[in-house]
């Protein structure tokens, strides 16, 4: 799944208003190759985490070199996300893999679990990389050409504490304040994006709990077929038939294993995706209603402001009208 790709047979429907799109006409001109490999644990007397080589080569006359290496930690990457969307507010950055997962289905840091990272992160920094405009941004050329303590002093170049609450506050109160005349078009992609959300989490639990099911059910049904095997050796009578029952159950046991690799291959990633896709699209919203509420709030206050501005203003002329003609009694009294 390529949310950056755009085909004309796709239905349309106001979520695709705000997809980024490429056109099929446009010269294929890539100039960054990226590539994420070799995952290396790290243990220490505080934690355990696994860092990911980054190969990076290019072209582009403001890199210094044309080829980079560095290593970088799943925190790293959240960095990046987290920076790329305060740029970028409302642009659709690339999801990445969640930093915990679900309880039973893979064991942490096995190398299942690492591979499946390692290719999520390859395919977010790609996408990011041909991006029209993320592939641009400051920040992901740090993260693909610093070293870690270069890295680390960049990261303290970004927004202070106090600045960071500032940001924090603004955005609660614009969120309370809420948007009050949001266009519809807006309001047409918020409410598609909601019911899709919504769709698309209940097939991602039900995919889930479809496939903790069938795994159950292959652990539990690959220990029948050595039993009756050892049946049938005590057993002479039924040994045919119990070794017939056994071949039944293996065939059914490699039937049911490549039928759960289908599904955690082919079907729960890609539904996955969609699910994190469709929380990014919720949050470029919400960043959305933020900006116009904060928007609205100036635009509030300056009318207040110029209101109050045409009063006083229309106080001092009538002030000043009314000393004139004091003044001109004054004069008038005088000459009298």
């Amino acid at each position: 799944m390529d949310m950056n790709s755009f085909s004309p047979a796709m239905p349309t429907s106001p979520l695709s208003m705000i997809n980024q799109v490429k056109f099929e006409d446009e010269p294929n001109l890539k100039d960054l190759f990226i590539t994420v490999d070799e995952p290396e644990s790290h243990v220490t007397t505080i934690e355990t985490f696994i860092t990911y080589r980054i190969i990076t080569k290019t072209s582009r006359g403001e890199f210094d070199s044309s080829e980079f290496e560095v290593r970088r930690r799943y925190q790293d990457f959240l960095w990046l996300k987290g920076r790329l969307e305060e740029a970028h507010p409302t642009l659709i950055i690339p999801p990445l893999p969640e930093k915990f997962i679900v309880k039973g289905m893979v064991e942490r840091f096995s190398d299942g679990f690492i591979e499946t990272r390692r290719k999520a992160l390859h395919k977010f920094l790609n996408r990011i990389a041909d991006h029209p405009t993320l592939t641009f941004n400051e920040d992901f050329k740090v993260f693909l050409t610093a070293q870690a303590w270069e890295l680390s002093s960049h990261k303290k170049q970004g927004p202070g504490l106090l600045s960071r609450m500032g940001q924090t506050v603004r955005a609660v109160a614009s969120s309370m304040r809420g948007v009050k005349n949001r266009p519809e078009e807006f309001v047409e992609m918020n409410d598609f994006i909601e019911i899709f959300s919504q769709k698309i989490n209940l097939i991602d639990k039900i995919s889930q709990r479809i496939y903790k099911e069938e795994r159950e059910y292959f652990d539990e049904m690959k220990e029948y077929g050595p039993i009756h095997i050892l049946w049938s050796a005590s057993e002479e009578d039924l040994a045919d038939a119990l070794k017939g029952v056994a071949s039944c159950i293996d065939k059914c046991c490699k039937a049911t294993e490549k039928r759960m690799s289908g599904l955690s291959e082919a079907l729960l990633p890609v539904v996955h995706e969609y699910v994190l896709y469709s929380e990014m699209l919720m949050g470029v919203m919400k960043r959305r209603d933020q900006i116009q509420a904060e928007l609205d709030s100036k635009v509030e206050a300056l009318t207040y402001k110029k209101a109050d501005t045409d009063l006083g203003l229309a106080t001092w002329e009538s002030f000043l009208t009314t000393q004139t003609d004091l003044h001109l009694e004054e004069a008038s009294e005088d000459k009298s």
